[in-house]
């Protein structure tokens, strides 16, 4: 990590915040081997006794990257009955749809696929694109949010089973995404501004308030297993590959066109942000790499040549309809945050002030 991140900060000893709060997040939420197993037992006979007489007991996102991948074969390793759930954007590439097959064959597991209406969701994508806020991620994801609420209280499920983790993902300057991704204020606002004024009639919406409402209705818990599991994605990838036929992206979340393209060409470009800094440092954190060998990777150039690179930048622009006038318009002009739009953040904070207060009153 370095000084693209504009929070970033060092104490005495030249160590940034990002380090320091990563070993105070492992520590709390990664157990040592004895405890983990105890856990994971443990976990693994609550879900099973909260699926009895249902045809699932727990929900999983499958992108088709190493991480979800990795959790599909590891619930039904453990004998688990999931629901998989998968957002078909429209920026699947062929590579991510031949992973994803491979996965539910071989593994025998229901597939539930979120497909969202291209013109719906191409009008989002060049209204947060126009706007020149950092987080396109953000759209995708509160669709995600929506739909896996929607299928557990459909199905009665109490439990979703994700791929997050404290060893590959928990250094990430917030600065670089938008924390609130089930702010609907937020996306609605930035859409009205810079959307085409089509109505969403069929884009998944969700919110903050509804999220907590359906939490507290359907009593959904979030669980990160892999926190729970030795996980050294090196050893992980050739697991899955040899397991389940698995292919390799060659970056983070390149099984998605648009995130790739969004991380290798936009946001280093607009927003002078490289994610690769954030996941190596990951890496070197949880011992899994060294200093030096994710020195020596972020060195390497984003694309392999300029071909590769050229043909990206069309595919964009032919896929959202753009000229190169558009184009260059989007990536010439002002960066603004997601805060200059409206936003649910005093909703959040009148919210967690009642929390508090009530948990004050009842201790």
């Amino acid at each position: 990590m370095d000084t693209s991140d504009s929070e970033i900060r060092f104490n005495e000893w030249g160590v940034c915040n990002h380090c320091i709060q990563h070993d105070i997040t492992a520590g709390l939420l990664v157990p040592n081997p004895e405890i983990a197993k105890i856990e994971l037992e443990k976990l693994v006979a609550n879900v099973k006794e909260s699926g009895k007489g249902k045809q699932y007991d727990c929900i999983i996102g499958l992108s088709g990257g190493v991480d979800s991948t990795y959790v599909a074969l590891l619930v039904k390793r453990l004998g688990l009955r999931p629901l998989a759930v998968h957002l078909d954007n429209g920026w699947n590439s062929e590579l991510a749809v031949k992973n994803i097959e491979n996965i539910v064959n071989k593994l025998g597991i229901d597939l539930y696929t979120i497909v969202i209406d291209w013109a719906e969701f191409k009008d989002l994508q060049i209204a947060y694109l126009k706007a020149g806020v950092v987080d396109l991620e953000a759209i995708s994801d509160q669709a995600i949010f929506s739909t896996m609420f929607k299928l557990a209280k459909k199905n009665n499920i109490r439990y979703v089973i994700g791929g997050t983790n404290v060893v590959t993902e928990s250094i990430m300057p917030q600065t670089w995404y938008y924390p609130a991704k089930d702010d609907l204020i937020n996306l609605l606002d930035i859409y009205k501004k810079f959307g085409s004024g089509r109505k969403l009639k069929t884009y998944p919406k969700f919110s903050f308030l509804r999220g907590q409402f359906l939490g507290q209705t359907i009593k959904l818990e979030w669980i990160s297993i892999l926190n729970l599991v030795p996980y050294i994605k090196s050893e992980i990838k050739l697991e899955i590959m040899d397991q389940l036929g698995w292919r390799d992206y060659g970056g983070k979340h390149h099984e998605s066109i648009i995130t790739k393209f969004y991380q290798c060409y936009i946001l280093p470009r607009k927003f002078g942000i490289d994610k690769r800094r954030a996941h190596l440092s990951n890496l070197v954190c949880s011992s899994q790499i060294t200093r030096e060998e994710a020195l020596m990777e972020i060195k390497l150039p984003f694309y392999k040549d300029e071909n590769e690179k050229n043909n990206d930048i069309e595919y964009f622009k032919k896929k959202l309809s753009l000229t190169q006038e558009d184009f260059d318009a989007i990536m010439n002009g002002p960066v603004r945050s997601h805060y200059d739009f409206k936003n649910d953040k005093w909703i959040r904070d009148l919210f967690f002030k009642g929390v508090s207060l009530k948990r004050k009153l009842f201790n």
